[in-house]
């Protein structure tokens, strides 16, 4: 399980992760849309955060019971029920720093971070970094290249399950 605020790469580090370890790759996101018909940020626009992270709530343990890489929500981690999941599973934090963030979710179709970007990340980084620290066995910053993030990451959790 990679968690993280949006723009760490959970998707796109996951991807390439999977492929280190020869292991299936899940997307939440993509999970969500297949499950909803619609995108995550549809859902947080028409029917609210409440209701999506139900939504998400309920993904999430698919993405468990389908097993390998999954790279979840940013805000995964604001349920308590979420928490207690990603604690019984392989959860790797990726952090990167505000500036990088900013960054690369500058052009995305992020609800949460519409309005101000820079002063939204640093609200969420505020609110949940407890809550990745909880959840994660290991903390990896992501600011580096895709492929050089991948492989840290790959060779941290090496001796853990796939599935």
């Amino acid at each position: 399980m990679l968690v993280g605020l949006p723009g760490t790469g959970k998707s796109t580090v996951g991807r390439r992760v999977a492929a280190l370890l020869d292991c299936n790759f899940v997307d939440t996101d993509i999970l969500i849309r297949q499950t909803t018909g619609k995108s995550s940020a549809e859902l947080l626009r028409t029917k609210g955060e409440e209701y999506f992270r139900e939504q998400e709530l309920s993904i999430l343990q698919k993405a468990l019971d389908i097993g390998g890489v999954v790279a979840t929500g940013g805000g995964v981690v604001t349920t308590p029920k979420a928490r207690e999941i990603l604690k019984s599973a392989p959860t790797v934090w990726l952090d990167s720093s505000d500036q990088q963030l900013e960054r690369r979710v500058r052009y995305g179709d992020r609800p949460l971070l519409a309005t101000n970007p820079r002063k939204q990340l640093a609200a969420l980084r505020a609110q949940r970094s407890s809550w990745y620290e909880e959840v994660a066995r290991v903390k990896v910053m992501s600011n580096g290249s895709e492929a050089a993030i991948a492989s840290e990451i790959a060779e941290l959790v090496k001796g853990w399950s796939c599935e």
